[in-house]
């Protein structure tokens, strides 16, 4: 397979839609670096995975050795995005926005390459732009056209308020990709139109016309409705690596290839090497630990990743503790010995006298990393690390 053609075949993987392909072949032929635009308004900064599938594909393009723009919409931010809603969007005021900006920088080069990325606002163009510039921007379109965008058609049909300045966003949107001199624009797909008036406003300045590479809406944990923390469904950036964890590997077993389609980095040759894994047997739970390993390490380091499972509570390698493990003291009033099963009970280890007797029926108790047989007694005045079935660890000091 010839370069373009593995470049190709990269920049395809989880695509909905390339507008031109043919013409996105001719740019990379051309050997040159290409400058990848998305421009993201300041208006949620709690952000998911959903939101990072652009950038993963971004940062592919920079893997490929292209230059990537990462532009924050700090003046369109304050028309607001029109984009799938039946009612005016209310518009940021300037503190909202510099304060949502500030949460995305922070986020976005956990992902992108910061020596690969330039980062935009534009407001540095628009600010500057007069009045009859905006006028020449705004003849590029006309009000039919702008109906024929789905959601203000609905909006119009519905007799729901269309205000004058919801159209300038497409437009000022498309003047963005002029501004920056755009090869190839990503958006989600429900940006289609508004990417594509990018291409016309482009050739209206004497531009060549970007492509336009739409990502589809990443799917939440249920595997139905698009991630939504209104749906409960999603994975924060900033949820904690036990959490992140357990979200991930809980997944259903169908959806793990669309997260690895769309979030992981790895290779399109590493990915098919562990469908064969799959296919000759391997657990889909281990080959989801390794997507969770993969996405916890990119928010929250390597150490974090290494350990997201003892922090999860999940069943620990041999030998492994948790991270925090529960410190706690139990007195026997004097006694020398105390019977385990008493032990488990007062250091909270077992619910009932039942479960610690059931538990210590079927080997399922270790102290200091060894089965203990139900009859064991331990001396007081000392402390033990105890194991009581896969999850429940504490080091118990006896009394």
């Amino acid at each position: 397979m010839s370069e373009v053609a593995e470049a190709l075949a990269l920049i395809m993987r989880g695509t909905q839609e390339i507008l031109v392909e043919e013409e996105l072949v001719k740019k990379l032929e051309s050997g040159r670096k290409l400058r990848i635009k998305a421009g993201f308004d300041p208006t949620a900064p709690d952000l998911h995975l959903g939101h990072s599938v652009l950038l993963t594909k971004m940062r592919q393009f920079q893997d490929l050795g292209h230059e990537v723009i990462f532009l924050i919409g700090d003046f369109t931010g304050r028309i607001g995005d029109p984009t799938g809603k039946n009612v005016t969007r209310k518009p940021l005021t300037e503190e909202e926005v510099k304060a949502n900006a500030q949460t995305y920088r922070e986020q976005v080069f956990k992902i992108l390459d910061p020596a690969k990325t330039e980062v935009r606002f534009n407001a540095e163009w628009f600010g500057q732009m007069s009045a009859a510039d905006m006028i020449e921007l705004a003849a590029q379109s006309t009000v039919a056209r702008m109906l024929e965008r789905d959601d203000f058609e609905k909006r119009y049909r519905a007799g729901q308020s269309i205000s004058i300045h919801e159209f300038l966003y497409p437009l000022v949107q498309g003047y963005d990709s002029v501004a920056l001199e755009a090869d190839v624009e990503l958006g989600g797909t429900d940006q289609k139109f508004n990417l594509l008036m990018g291409r016309e406003i482009q050739k209206h300045f004497g531009r060549e016309p970007q492509v336009v590479i739409t990502m589809p809406l990443l799917e939440g944990l249920d595997g139905v409705n698009k991630m939504s923390k209104s749906l409960n469904n999603y994975v924060g950036v900033d949820d904690a690596p036990g959490v992140m964890f357990n979200k991930l590997v809980s997944m259903p077993d169908s959806l793990m290839w669309r997260y690895f389609e769309l979030l992981s980095l790895k290779s399109n040759d590493d990915i098919e090497a562990i469908r064969r894994d799959i296919e000759q047997g391997a657990n889909p739970r281990d080959i989801k630990m390794t997507l969770a390993r993969e996405l916890i390490a990119r928010y929250h380091g390597d150490e974090a990743a290494a350990n997201a499972h003892r922090s999860a509570g999940n069943q620990l390698a041999d030998g492994e503790l948790p991270e925090d493990l529960p410190e706690v003291e139990v007195s026997f009033d004097g006694a020398t010995e105390a019977p385990i099963a008493a032990v488990l009970n007062r250091a909270d280890l077992a619910t009932n006298s039942a479960q610690a007797k059931d538990m210590l029926k079927n080997g399922r108790v270790k102290v200091d990393g060894e089965v203990v047989a139900p009859s064991a007694l331990l001396a007081t005045g000392k402390s033990y690390i105890i194991q009581a079935g896969k999850k429940r660890y504490a080091r118990v000091t006896l009394g």
